[in-house]
């Protein structure tokens, strides 16, 4: 995973959201559209470093945090706003799409 990339696991999950903005891409290896989804959400790691958290939870190795949000399909993308899910996404979506949903929820200025 990219250095800015997130690994998110049930036992750091509340930890790791709870402050901020946080992206989650709930995914699986098995999954095509997830492995589509992959480097979009690497690159958003790395285009919003230092203003949102970026990581990936694994639903097969994970699946308690996936349940807790009612994750029915995959890929499921989540934007946290202080450890409360504000945007989720459901299916593989492009670049624009994801950052669209960040921006609504950045300051002005960094816009």
């Amino acid at each position: 995973m990219a250095a800015s990339l997130h690994e998110f696991t049930d036992a750091n999950f509340q930890q790791e959201t709870r402050d901020g903005l946080v992206l989650v891409d709930f995914w699986a290896p098995w999954c095509g559209p997830c492995r589509m989804v992959g480097p979009v959400i690497e690159q958003l790691a790395g285009d919003y470093a230092g203003q949102v958290k970026v990581g990936k939870l694994n639903v097969d190795d994970h699946q308690q945090s996936a349940m807790a949000f009612r994750v029915m399909s995959i890929p499921t993308v989540i934007l946290f706003k202080n450890g409360q899910p504000v945007e989720t996404m459901v299916g593989a979506m492009p670049k624009a799409s994801y950052e669209a949903k960040l921006k609504k929820h950045l300051p002005a200025a960094v816009n």
